[in-house]
């Protein structure tokens, strides 16, 4: 049963909420999938939603669901433009793919206030900064 199926460890696989433009009055953001891998990453799909309280009341946003087809190695793919209105609620992303004929998955996870200046770092291949979840873990 449930116990008899292989565990398949994501590694080297990293979402990223990455800051693409910044001016005094706005900024934008986007998210990222990066693969380190040293192989290319086939059927990937990414579910985002995000969800948790606001103002005092509970807030779900819709679940998107991205087709991002096959990733090569070594490469990043953008997910979606991310709101900086839900970077108050935890936003989580649910990803699934391949390689040969083994499917991976793993769930990534923003908290609440977790995308901010103070958590910036130079995101992989992607060479801007952005709030990293993933790679070796």
């Amino acid at each position: 049963m449930k116990k008899d199926l292989p565990i398949n460890i994501v590694e080297d696989i990293s979402i990223a909420v990455v800051l693409e433009n910044s001016t005094p009055d706005s900024k934008s953001w986007t998210v990222y999938l990066i693969n380190e891998k040293n192989v290319d990453l086939t059927n990937v799909i990414v579910s985002s939603r995000g969800y948790g309280e606001k103002d005092g009341r509970e807030v779900k946003t819709s679940t998107l669901r991205h087709f991002l087809g096959d990733i090569s190695a070594k490469s990043s793919v953008q997910i979606e433009i991310i709101d900086t209105q839900v970077f108050g609620l935890t936003n989580e992303y649910w990803l699934s793919y391949y390689v040969d004929n083994t499917i991976f998955d793993k769930k990534y996870i923003f908290f609440p206030e977790s995308i901010v200046d103070e958590n910036l770092s130079k995101v992989p291949l992607v060479n801007k900064p952005g709030v990293i979840i993933g790679g070796n873990n």
